[in-house]
């Protein structure tokens, strides 16, 4: 049988490249951002959407298209014919359908990973279309694990990695989290913040009271990253690894040096409760990354390493 009637190719609308382009951008803009800022939510939401978008296309591009009883021009359109239909605007089916198609089509996207794009997407709809702040105050933690593994899922079913995604480095970091999600037996980390807590509201208020305020001095004065402590609201410090290389801000006078840590340890002096490892510390809430900032003098920063380190600068006279 000869074919009289030829597509053209798949339009940007549909086309499961120009999709995953689009994911892409987004996945660069929001890593330039800091990760605990609203706006760096706000792009992974947008990112997700059209990842997502990407993957049911790669199965077929007409599962994107809108079709009702009116209208299957966005169909025919998808697959690559003009449609005669006058003033035509391509329509495509709401993301919630697509992750729902998604979960019938691809075997490991399960409804975990539906109900959170759902949600996900649907705090940005809620930031974009509403007053509501939808993504002020969300920490990171509550987010990112199973946002990586939401956008895993959906790479995998087109040959991908994370990496392929959002970089190497970015990607052993996801992959950190991701793991300290799953890890069912840091759960009981619970127990040791509860019994911390009982030990705590069992002191009377004046030792309450002192034993904060000194946690709070040595958190001035000790290396770490602050943070509330989960069993007595004093606080506390968290100590990690660091995640990036180092970023510079030059001015005239003086030298700004950042760095991304991903946390591992956290002590609190107050209530005494110590928890170790990053899938602990994500059941305790004290898991987000964090910065560490310092300012150097150029004079400093440029000065010539010491070649004799171990030895004192002899003052004495002869």
């Amino acid at each position: 049988m000869k074919k009289t009637i030829e597509p053209a190719a798949t339009p940007a609308a549909y086309d499961p490249e120009a999709l995953y382009a689009k994911a892409e951008r987004y996945i660069q803009q929001m890593s330039e951002l800091d990760k605990d800022n609203w706006d760096y939510a706000l792009w992974s939401s947008l990112a997700l959407e059209f990842l997502a978008r990407a993957a049911l296309a790669n199965v077929s591009p007409v599962l994107l298209a809108e079709t009702d009883k009116a209208s299957w021009s966005s169909l025919y359109f998808s697959l690559g014919f003009t449609p005669k239909e006058n003033k035509f605007i391509p329509r495509s089916i709401a993301i919630g359908e697509v992750f729902k198609r998604i979960e019938e089509i691809i075997d490991d996207f399960v409804d975990e990973h539906v109900k959170f794009g759902v949600r996900h997407t649907g705090m940005r709809n809620a930031e974009l279309h509403s007053g509501e702040p939808a993504f002020d105050g969300v920490k990171g933690s509550t987010w990112q694990p199973r946002f990586y593994r939401t956008c895993e899922v959906l790479l995998e079913s087109m040959g991908m990695t994370l990496a392929d995604f959002v970089g190497d480095d970015e990607a052993k970091v996801a992959r950190k989290l991701i793991d300290a999600a799953n890890d069912e037996g840091a759960k009981a980390v619970k127990g040791d913040i509860e019994k911390h807590k009982a030990l705590w509201d069992a002191l009377d208020a004046g030792e309450r009271e002192k034993l904060a305020g000194q946690a709070a001095l040595l958190a001035t004065r000790h290396a770490g990253h602050r943070v509330s402590c989960p069993a007595c609201t004093s606080q506390a410090l968290v100590h990690g690894d660091p995640i990036s290389d180092p970023t510079r801000k030059f001015s005239e006078d003086e030298i700004t040096e950042t760095q991304e840590y991903l946390p591992n340890q956290f002590e609190c002096t107050a209530c005494r409760l110590k928890i170790s490892g990053l899938s602990r510390l994500a059941v305790a809430g004290v898991s987000d990354r964090y910065k560490k900032t310092q300012v150097y003098d150029p004079a400093e920063f440029y000065a010539p390493a010491d070649d004799w380190p171990d030895y004192e600068e002899d003052n004495n006279e002869r």
